[in-house]
């Protein structure tokens, strides 16, 4: 099992995962952590000169992330971690968050600021899923 975690500094979980530049990617055997990694992710940093101009991102219930240059964003965040189970990250648009389940990534989404602490109580499984930080 891979589990992809977003992060600003390979330390920390990222509070929203179209900020992130990277994912922490762990690889998980028989329940134990047998190597981490980092991958480059681009986001918003990437993106921000469509973003700032993009005027539909928002649906009719104000969720983010649903335009069709949204979509093409989310595809392209994506790509680094379709190999991952799970993705971890302290926020996101519902636009992402469906892209992701789309790819069949379970997103979760958490408070945890620690990677290596929310990746823990991930596999105990007692990482709680704060689906209302979704926006």
């Amino acid at each position: 099992m891979k589990i992809a975690v977003v992060s600003d500094d390979g330390v920390t979980v990222n509070q929203h995962f179209g900020r992130a530049p990277y994912y922490v990617v762990a690889t998980v055997d028989d329940g134990k952590l047998v190597s981490k990694e980092t991958r480059v992710k681009v986001g918003h940093h990437t993106f921000a000169a469509a973003h700032r101009n993009e005027d539909d991102h928002v649906d009719a219930e104000g969720r983010h992330g649903y335009s069709a240059a949204a979509a093409c964003r989310h595809t392209v965040m994506v790509e680094p971690i379709l190999d991952c189970d799970v993705l971890i990250c302290g926020g996101m648009g519902w636009g992402a968050y469906e892209s992701m389940k789309s790819k069949n990534i379970n997103v979760f989404v958490t408070d945890n600021t620690n990677i290596d602490e929310a990746i823990k109580l991930f596999l105990a499984g007692t990482l709680t899923n704060l689906m209302d930080r979704l926006h």
